[in-house]
């Protein structure tokens, strides 16, 4: 029935501003119970409950797959926070997912080094070859592709990372073959790091709990030796050799060919400036 103000005027629709209904529901009883079991595991390590807001955003994001509603409802409950506080720090770090994902996210380095080395070329690759956008699941549920403004792995760019493990050297027809595989179901391993495994086992380990494969632990090596130079030299041991080899095109004439010095460079030889 429609209502009639007393002026007699027809008021307008309510604004319909899209926001979810509130409270957000709860996990079921059992999920619920596991989860506490382990989130009071994770606080028992602070001196400080909200200090385990980080690794418990973890924690529910290998539950769902993302932070949801109802995970941060969890997490405010837990550690005697608001939701909005919750909120605040669950939307401000990109490892928190704030929708449903593929089982595989892989980051594409496009910040300046790794795009001029070909990120960018890579980035184009993959979403065309997969047909989605920065932030979108393949139809199969199996990648998430998104654009990373850094891995912290300038020494092997272009580089892409799959659940935060390292493919170090990339190129265009190098990620698609990558992607490839992980939709196929096939073994890939990073370049360096531990052993693949999917996005929400990744998550439970970023909230601090260990990683129970056999061998997983044992394989995760350290630092590429292009990341080691600096710390060698800061500890005074010898700088590894450096090439000098290159190639110097001849310099030509009109007389004939003249003496060897760096191409382009017609006023120079190999020997000035030595």
């Amino acid at each position: 029935m429609t209502t009639v103000s007393p002026r007699g005027e027809t008021p307008e629709p309510p604004t319909e501003l899209g926001m979810p209904a509130l409270p957000a529901p709860d996990y079921p009883a059992d999920v619920r119970a596991r989860l506490e079991a382990d989130a009071k595991e994770v606080i028992a390590r602070y001196p400080g409950a909200r200090s385990a807001l980080l690794p418990l955003l973890h924690l529910v994001q290998a539950e769902e797959g993302f932070v949801s509603r109802t995970g941060i409802r969890f997490c405010a409950e837990l550690l005697g926070l608001t939701t909005a506080e919750v909120t605040a720090v669950s939307t401000f770090y990109t490892m928190y997912r704030r929708r449903d994902g593929g089982d595989y996210q892989v980051g594409v380095c496009t910040n300046t080094l790794c795009a001029v080395m070909g990120g960018d070329a890579i980035f184009e690759e993959l979403t065309e070859h997969l047909d989605v956008g920065n932030g979108e699941t393949t139809a199969d549920g199996k990648v998430t592709l998104e654009h990373i403004e850094c891995n912290a792995a300038c020494d092997f760019a272009p580089v892409v990372m799959v659940n935060w493990e390292f493919f170090d050297n990339q190129t265009p027809e190098s990620a698609r073959q990558l992607v490839d595989d992980l939709r196929a179901g096939r073994t890939v391993e990073p370049t360096r790091g531990a052993p693949l495994c999917t996005f929400r086992q990744t998550a439970r380990m970023l909230a601090g709990f260990p990683d129970e494969r056999p061998g997983a632990v044992e394989a995760t090596g350290g630092a590429g030796p292009a990341s080691l130079i600096g710390l060698r030299l800061a500890k005074g041991e010898a700088a590894p050799a450096r090439g000098t080899d290159h190639v110097v095109a001849p310099r030509t004439t009109t007389d004939g060919p003249a003496a060897d010095g760096p191409a382009g460079d017609p006023g120079s030889t190999a020997e000035e400036g030595e």
